[in-house]
Order: structure tokens, then C-alpha cells, then sequence
């Protein structure tokens, strides 16, 4: 089994506000992060992807387990934990049923500059990222700053706008979530007018060769904003002047 995978999120919605894209799919990379974080998943650099009708994000080389860890339980101190005959008080009963054992023999003594403690050393071992995923994109969705989140259909379910379909892919695999009432799948669709047709994508790298080729659409938006401006410049050369370029409004564009 490999211990890292490609991870692909995609969130495919009706038109997304255009001066709020830029913001939303950085925050949607930075939420990610910081709940993998949280998880002591390891990853690279997440790569982020927005258009006007998807926020994405590929996270290269995720941590597909989570590493088996010791957790040191601290307990009563022994002062409070036996009686003066040396039997177990009911903290140190309590503290025994509470790490799953069957008696205090099994726990174990901590000596501190402040006293002596029983501990208990678990072994916590990691859960599958397939499994924590879910809960991962969740939580990201839910911390955007989105000042005012919509309803939509007959649902309770809300977002910026209305989601109609998902793509969670870890390496080749599909990670089963549903998320605004939708399963999440591998199939993402092209551009509205152009190619709007479904397209199955086998593998996190695949996504943007694949909607560039076979769906007419440029997910990269600091690609798309370059290839802008290149296309202004060129059409003001051609009318013998030069392009006055607004950042905000190219953002925008």
C-alpha cells in the first residue's frame, strides 16, 4: 500500500461571485490545510483551481494513514489514588475503567518535581484519510468567509451558491462523502455553452489537462488572468497603443 496519494476536491456550483473567486479558493486551500493539520496528515503544497462554476484544490502527496501514535494518560495523583492499606481508591478505579483496562496493576507511575501520578501509555493507532476526508472538506466549506450563504431547491443546505456536483478522488479511488445532499463522484463537467457534457476523471492529474482538452475550460486562474492580459496586450499593439490594465478588474475578468 502506498503511504501517499494525490487528493482532488472539486466543487462544482452555479455561477460563483466573480470579485469574491480569487478570495474564496484561497481560503478553501488554507482551510484545508489547517484541518489536515489538525489531523497530522502530512501533504505538499496544496494546488488551487477556481472558475466561475468550480472551486477545486489538488493536495499532492497526502499521507493516506495517519501514523500510530503513544498517548500519555495522566490520572489521579498516587497520594489520592490508594487507601492507607493500599487498595485503590475509587479515582484510581475510576481512572482504570476510563483507559479500558482491568486493573490498576496495568497502569503506570509518573514522578514529577510535583509528585508521583499514575499514567496510563495508549496506543492510539491513525485512521485511513479515506475515512477522515469527508469531515476534512466539511469543515473547510463551512469556515469560508462567505458573508451571506443561500438556500436552494427544498433543501436546508447552504453554500454561496448552488452546488450540483462533487468530485473527491484519492489517487484512482473515489472517496465516498456526501456533502449539500450529493454523493461525490469522479465525473466533472465542461464549460456551460461550450462542452457541457460530463468528464470521468480516473486520477487527481488528470484534472487539468483534462478540463482544458475535453471540457474547454481553464481551471487555473492565475493561468486564465495571465492569458488575459496577454490577449489585451496584443490587441492594443495591434491598434498601434497600449493596454491600461485595472488588477482588480482583471481579477474580475
Amino acid at each position: 500500500m502506498e503511504k501517499y496519494q494525490d487528493f482532488l476536491v472539486e466543487i462544482g456550483t452555479e455561477e460563483l461571485p466573480p470579485k469574491a473567486l480569487l478570495g474564496l479558493s484561497k481560503a478553501f486551500a488554507d482551510c484545508v490545510s489547517q484541518e489536515l493539520e489538525k489531523l497530522d496528515l502530512t501533504y505538499a503544497t496544496p494546488m488551487p483551481f477556481a472558475t466561475p462554476r468550480r472551486l477545486a484544490l489538488i493536495v499532492k502527496d497526502l499521507q493516506v494513514q495517519q501514523s500510530t501514535k503513544t498517548v500519555q494518560r495522566r490520572g489521579p495523583a498516587i497520594k489520592a489514588a490508594f487507601a492507607a492499606d493500599g487498595t485503590p481508591s475509587k479515582a484510581a478505579l475510576g481512572f482504570v475503567k476510563s483507559c479500558g483496562l482491568d486493573s490498576v496493576d496495568q497502569l503506570q507511575q509518573l514522578e514529577t518535581d510535583k509528585g508521583a501520578w499514575l499514567v496510563h501509555d495508549a496506543v492510539v493507532h491513525g485512521k485511513s484519510a479515506m475515512t477522515l476526508l469527508p469531515a476534512v472538506i466539511s469543515a473547510a466549506l463551512d469556515k469560508l468567509p462567505i458573508p451571506k450563504r443561500m438556500r436552494w431547491g427544498d433543501s436546508s443546505v447552504q453554500f454561496v451558491r448552488p452546488v450540483h456536483w462533487i468530485v473527491m478522488l484519492l489517487g484512482h479511488d473515489i472517496v465516498e462523502a456526501n456533502l449539500f445532499n450529493i454523493e461525490a463522484g469522479r465525473h466533472t463537467r465542461g464549460h456551460r455553452f461550450h462542452r457541457p457534457m460530463e468528464i470521468s476523471l480516473e486520477h487527481p492529474d488528470d484534472y487539468e489537462v483534462s478540463l482544458e482538452n475535453n471540457g474547454s475550460v481553464l481551471a487555473n486562474f492565475e493561468k486564465r488572468r495571465q492569458k488575459i492580459e496577454q490577449q489585451v496586450n496584443e490587441l492594443a499593439t495591434t491598434s498601434g497603443g497600449s493596454a491600461v490594465v485595472d488588477a482588480e478588474l482583471l481579477d474580475e475578468v
